[in-house]
């Protein structure tokens, strides 16, 4: 199961975070800020893959990339398998790059229901839904639409909103 999905930038402030599991406001800011330490503090050239059971229990792993001026993020236990939650990653990324023609930090920060609905089609409650960015560009387009829709929607009848009381 995954336990987060975090993204930072290179100075350690969460742009998504993500916790699967119930934990207080105060433990999860905690928790980021440890990773955040943990990830600053390692050359470039070791691997993307830590143990890291010192911050989120007993067989947490966490893998992560490290992209222009952020840091991709996942942590989860050991039945899932390091390789494939480091492809999970770059589809996000992908995903991400589909929707906003070359993702950036700042595209995370004023989009942030676009971003949840983005991850939300990959990882739902801990548990991987959707692999194909393709797919997911698909449901994040009907998304899209449908809030669209809704918006353009009137809740009070024309009969009603032309009439004016004397």
């Amino acid at each position: 199961m995954i336990k987060a999905v975090m993204m930072m930038n290179t100075q350690g402030k969460p742009r998504l975070a993500k916790f699967y599991d119930y934990m207080p406001v105060e433990k999860q800011q905690e928790l980021i800020r440890g990773v955040f330490s943990v990830l600053s503090s390692r050359p470039e050239n070791v691997s993307n893959f830590l143990e890291i059971d010192s911050l989120f229990g007993v067989d947490s792993r966490l893998v992560y990339k490290h992209y222009a001026t952020l840091y991709f993020v996942l942590v989860f236990d050991g039945s899932e398998n390091e390789l494939a939650m480091l492809d999970l990653i770059q589809v996000l990324v992908e995903t991400l790059d589909k929707c906003f023609s070359n993702v950036c930090e700042l595209d995370i920060v004023f989009n942030y229901s676009k971003m949840h609905a983005v991850l939300d089609e990959i990882v739902f409650g801990g548990q991987v839904l959707e692999t194909s960015s393709a797919e997911v560009m698909k449901a994040v387009e009907e998304i899209s639409k449908l809030e669209a829709a809704s918006n353009s929607i009137s809740l009070v009848p024309k009969s009603v909103s032309g009439w004016r009381g004397r």
